[in-house]
């Protein structure tokens, strides 16, 4: 049975599920802009942001703990600019003391690396709001209307669509692996040495590449077959409402706030 790991589309009824995907995209990425436009330390204007994000998530009937745990995934992502502390000149905190290296940490470099984190957080969550509300075919042809690169759109839509493909063959194979090392009855050693299982993993990507590959070229046949000419079809006009353009002067209305908040 093929369970779906992939996509969080949250099936509610709520206000934003049934705004246009063109202005959830457009309001996602102008609200990511406008968190990395901020300057480091305006802990106001960033507490804004994420009241914005507090009043998405009520306004679409997500959970707050749903919205929290996915958000964190961008955590160790943004751990990366802690370099930044002992690399911007500013003010000694502390020292750090690596053998014959002394590494000094400044008020400057703490600042840019709290700052970091938060933009990465708050993005992270207005891009799981838009996600969780969102069907991904409607998500692919709001890219499609918003004049993304054609080419672009069908790779995205395609390596989504076959991701859970590519997760059941490695499921068949992880369960091939299993029967042929299973663990005898009287034996306390399952499989065999770290080199055989080294082997083996090998043969698995291998063989992950060639029933990709295989199954790619029957796929773009069956489609040809059926009429593919490289313009992904729809069935919802995705026309703007009046609620999507009023919807649409607000989010730009607050995130001119945010900005203005943040040079204050």
């Amino acid at each position: 049975m093929h369970i779906n790991t992939f996509d969080h589309f949250q099936n509610l009824e709520s206000p934003i599920h049934r705004l246009d995907p063109r202005l959830k995209v457009v309001v996602t990425v102008l609200f990511i802009l406008s968190n990395v436009l901020l300057p480091d330390g305006a802990w106001w204007a960033f507490a804004l942001s994420w009241g914005v994000v507090l009043l998405a998530t009520f306004l679409a009937r997500l959970s707050p703990k749903f919205l929290v745990t996915r958000s964190l995934i961008a955590m160790p992502f943004a751990m990366a600019a802690i370099t930044a502390i002992f690399s911007i000149p500013g003010e000694p905190i502390w020292t750090v003391e690596m053998g014959p290296w002394t590494l000094v940490a400044t008020d400057v470099g703490l600042i840019r690396f709290v700052s970091i984190l938060i933009r990465s957080w708050i993005s992270v969550q207005m891009a799981i709001i838009m996600t969780a509300t969102t069907q991904f075919p409607d998500l692919i042809h709001a890219l499609r209307h918003l004049r993304v690169p054609d080419i672009l759109v069908s790779t995205v839509s395609f390596m989504y669509r076959y991701l859970f493909v590519l997760s059941d063959e490695v499921v068949r194979l992880l369960r091939a692996r299993e029967a042929r090392s299973a663990q005898g009855r009287h034996s306390k050693k399952r499989g065999g040495t770290v080199l055989w299982r080294a082997r083996i993993a090998g043969n698995m990507a291998g063989q992950l590449f060639l029933r990709s590959y295989e199954r790619s070229e029957r796929v773009y046949n069956a489609m040809l077959a059926r009429g593919y000419s490289g313009t992904l079809m729809t069935l919802n006009p995705h026309e703007m409402q009046n609620r999507d353009w009023f919807v649409g002067a607000v989010a730009f209305l607050l995130l001119s706030v945010i900005q203005t908040v943040g040079r204050i």
